[in-house]
């Protein structure tokens, strides 16, 4: 009788493990509906800020107008959104994935800026190499560069424990004051300037524009489709592959995982490196496809905007994506809204802080909008 009713009760708790894996209905409020609420009430208190400022109704009004047009209101808008998302959605998905892993990597920055200053010395070192090989291998080796130094964190977490908040502060630093080292070096310094800038991208080593046959303004470039195959791939890696897994169980519960007989240090210094391949891939696409050269801050603290960005998207790929392109537009209309309707872009970065406060707050959002959520009873049930 006893055999029977723990086989019942195994049998319970396999179907409630089925169902939190599955994507139900609260996997989908948690990844779409309070991230967009959270934008709504973002916006809604920055018009409130504004207010508060002596800024009248009317330039509210044509502020928002202004954000909106400058975001998707014009083929050049939407070039400029998604030129800006790039770089952010490859950074913002290294992050992701390591907060899948349970590793709270916050030094994108430092990779980025390394593995973009890589990919720039590497194709002016090889200008004969032709174009495709000299585009494709100056993006490879921004990954394995921003790799290599995001595993240093891994590497040190790993066999000492140090937390990798720490180490990717420090590293952030470092890869602050070593770019400004190496652009001042001889043969990476651009000749006549006496300020650090390096060399520019040879041709062959550019990504190429799509639509500068309509208007050789518009800056969109082939680094659109490299961010959409990076967000397939984390897709594939997380959720369907071994490795991917690993991490995710490492991530939920790092000592069932080892009992599980995971290498709790492989699986730390693998999910390092793969997010800094991402961000130093999204340094590389930002060099080869905007820049053309590296110089002090070329990154313009999109490693930093990427945390928030993993944390709008709730660290899915798919998720990442979306926040990518509403940060890019965010960007974009930004500027617009400066020029027409004379509002500070300050503003911008108050409305993006005012996001990430309600995303972090999940449950503010519910009680604020409580008629966008399913209803849960005492039983845990909608």
């Amino acid at each position: 009788m006893t055999d029977g009713k723990d086989l019942q009760k195994v049998n319970e708790d396999m179907r409630k493990l089925l169902a939190r894996a599955a994507f139900g209905r609260g996997n989908f409020e948690d990844l779409f509906v309070v991230p967009v609420f959270a934008v709504v009430a973002a916006l809604v208190l920055g018009a409130l800020i504004m207010l508060a400022t002596g800024v009248d109704l009317p330039t509210i009004g044509r502020s928002f107008v202004a954000l909106a047009v400058g975001s998707a209101g014009s083929l050049n808008a939407v070039s400029e959104t998604l030129t800006a998302a790039i770089p952010l959605v490859l950074a913002g998905l290294g992050l992701g994935l390591g907060f899948r892993a349970g590793l709270f990597n916050i030094g994108a920055e430092g990779q980025l800026l390394l593995g973009g200053t890589a990919a720039v010395v590497f194709t002016f070192s090889f200008p004969s190499l032709p174009f495709p090989i000299l585009m494709l291998f100056g993006l490879l080796t921004g990954a394995l560069v921003g790799a290599a130094y995001a595993s240093i964190a891994g590497i040190l977490k790993a066999t000492t424990g140090a937390h990798e908040v720490i180490t990717t502060i420090m590293l952030n630093l470092i890869s602050i004051r070593l770019l400004e080292y190496i652009l001042r070096q001889p043969y990476i310094q651009r000749e006549g300037r006496a300020d650090p800038v390096s060399k520019s991208v040879p041709d062959a080593g550019q990504l190429p524009r799509l639509l500068d046959w309509l208007d050789p303004n518009l800056r969109l470039h082939a680094g659109v489709f490299l961010m959409l195959l990076a967000v397939a791939f984390v897709w594939w890696l997380l959720f369907r592959s071994k490795i991917g897994f690993a991490f995710r169980a490492s991530g939920a519960n790092p000592d069932a995982a080892r009992y599980a007989g995971m290498r709790s240090g492989l699986v730390i210094v693998a999910a390092m490196a793969t997010a800094g391949a991402l961000a130093g891939l999204a340094g590389a696409a930002q060099v080869q496809g905007v820049l053309g050269r590296a110089s002090p801050g070329f990154s313009a603290q999109m490693g930093f905007d990427a945390i928030a960005l993993a944390l709008l998207g709730r660290s899915h790929p798919v998720g990442i994506l979306f926040a990518g392109i509403l940060f890019g537009g965010l960007e974009a209309g930004g500027r617009q809204m400066q020029v027409d309707a004379g509002v500070s872009i300050d503003l911008i970065s108050i409305i993006q802080a005012l996001i990430i406060v309600f995303i972090a707050a999940p449950l503010l959002v519910r009680a604020i909008f409580p008629w966008g959520f399913r209803k849960i009873t005492k039983g845990g049930k909608a």
